[in-house]
């Protein structure tokens, strides 16, 4: 593989970036080891990695090159939130309650006021739930941050000094993966959590079990969750069917962003992940679940704003209803 002289610049750097993102550092590294002509085994050897792994990101840099690496949507197209659809939405959630004396909107009374898509009936049921949640019930941004690496350094990390940056090597041992699920409570920002080898519906169903068994019994209880398979399975509607007083609301189709667990999975991320080093899978576990317990001492919840849709739309793009 040839590269030019820019590209092998901006590869070396990403490489070295002290407090990024490990996986991004392990593309740029895999990318130059190929435009120094190492063999696919070599490259096995020295990044412990698949034969997959090479072709996947090496056809990836081939086609778009640079921006190949960093690209998070591979395949069928990134659905786009218009503008006028945002303007639909929140303009009826935000300034308007249902006629019926319900106390926020679903997404089937959405669809019915606005005559919406799903995309549009979805998006406003999870914002009615932060914007105006039901009295007596409490609302859970839920989720699973998958494959989290048990990294451990293969150089001790130099600590910080005056003029210097805290820094460590790239050579790593891998000890394993978890799965964090984290249930994020929207009106106070406390977070339960639970830590799983595996990421597989019965273990969604058992977090779920532990969110209802945290909570007063009988307690209303709305979740928030994207549209993964695991989440709608036979198994999650067997809880369902025999937890009626817990209430599923799925975000609508690449709209993570919605979730506002996803906002405290990148602070988890900042805080103890990307930079962390761990012995092994139970001392990840043990350092994921320490940084629940300490940052539950003083919980934040997401100031959950949407400003005037007139800044950034023209008034004839606007749709209300009346």
């Amino acid at each position: 593989m040839k590269l030019t002289t820019s590209e092998r610049m901006e590869l070396q750097r990403q490489a070295s970036v002290r407090n990024g993102r490990a996986d991004a550092a392990r593309h740029a590294r895999l990318i130059l080891l190929l435009g120094d002509g190492l063999t696919w085994a070599e490259i096995r050897s020295k990044l412990d990695c698949s034969d997959s792994y090479i072709s996947r990101w090496s056809k990836r840099f081939a086609t778009d090159r640079l921006a190949g690496l960093f690209a998070r949507h591979s395949g069928r197209e990134r659905y786009k939130v218009t503008d006028q659809i945002e303007a639909r939405v929140l303009a009826r959630t935000t300034k308007h309650k249902p006629t019926d004396g319900s106390t926020h909107w679903s997404s089937r009374k959405l669809a019915a006021e606005l005559g919406g898509g799903i995309f549009e009936a979805k998006a406003a049921d999870v914002i009615g739930l932060y914007l105006n949640p039901p009295q007596n019930a409490v609302v859970f941004s839920v989720d699973e941050k998958t494959a989290i690496q048990a990294l451990d350094r293969k150089d001790p990390v130099l600590p910080l000094s005056p003029g210097r940056a805290e820094r460590h090597g790239f050579e790593y041992y891998r000890h394993g993966t978890l799965s964090l699920y984290a249930a994020f409570n929207t009106k106070t920002g406390e977070v339960l959590g639970k830590t799983a080898t595996s990421h597989t519906s019965a273990e969604f169903v058992a977090f779920l079990t532990d969110i209802v068994a945290n909570q007063p019994r009988g307690k209303e209880i709305h979740v928030i969750a994207d549209n993964l398979s695991a989440h709608k399975t036979k198994q999650v509607e067997a809880f369902l069917i025999a937890q009626p007083n817990v209430h599923m609301h799925f975000t609508p189709t690449y709209s993570s962003w919605l979730n506002q667990v996803e906002l405290w999975f990148a602070k988890i991320e900042r805080d103890v992940i990307a930079r962390g080093v761990f012995t092994s899978v139970p001392d990840l576990k043990r350092k994921l679940m320490r940084y629940i317990r300490q940052y539950n001492m003083q919980p934040k919840p997401v100031k959950w704003k949407y400003f005037d849709t007139t800044r950034r739309i023209t008034p004839d793009s606007i749709v209300t209803a009346h």
